[in-house]
């Protein structure tokens, strides 16, 4: 389980142009709008599930635990790495997580150490697929293509499916 921040000013990592002419792309002034999300890797089936954050705190963290827990895998046991962020670590967070205790095994991470959590694979592959190289012209766009991208990731044939394979 991880949260990602993702806005609307996203690099430019490819782009044809005339030898000697630089392409300018229009760019959206003023307020920079992004939206935080947090997700979830099973690990098994390589699907992600992403719940949308107005904030990231412990308040918002509890609201996906109970969608994960309630509508997602309403009847099995689950399995989260967490890393070490101040609101997983909150005691509300804690509580949220001892009323599944029966059916949670969190695997804290140790510090500074994104790179042992499944999911920031499939964030970094999520920012350079769907988010690199294209000019938005709103947030609800932007997060159209973003949860399609997931459903993609979602369909095991589909071209653009990220393997989180055993074998490394």
């Amino acid at each position: 389980m991880d949260e990602v921040s993702i806005g609307l000013i996203y690099p430019l990592v490819k782009s044809w142009m005339k030898q000697g002419q630089q392409t300018k792309l229009p760019m959206t002034t003023g307020k920079r709008l992004f939206q935080h999300l947090v997700g979830v890797l099973n690990w098994r089936s390589e699907e992600v599930y992403c719940y949308p954050l107005e904030r990231i705190n412990s308040e918002a963290l509890i609201g996906f635990l109970e969608w994960l827990f309630i509508e997602i895998y309403p009847d099995q046991t689950i399995v989260l790495v967490m890393d070490n962020a101040s609101w997983h670590h909150s005691r509300a967070v804690q509580a949220a997580l001892a009323c599944f205790e029966t059916r949670v095994l969190v695997l804290w991470l140790p510090s500074y150490s994104p790179d042992l959590n499944p999911i920031e694979r499939f964030w970094k592959h999520l920012k350079s697929s769907a988010c690199a190289n294209f000019l938005f012209s709103s947030l609800d766009q932007l997060l159209d293509n973003i949860f399609q991208f997931i459903n993609y990731q979602n369909q095991p044939d589909h071209a653009l499916h990220l393997s989180f394979s055993k074998h490394f």
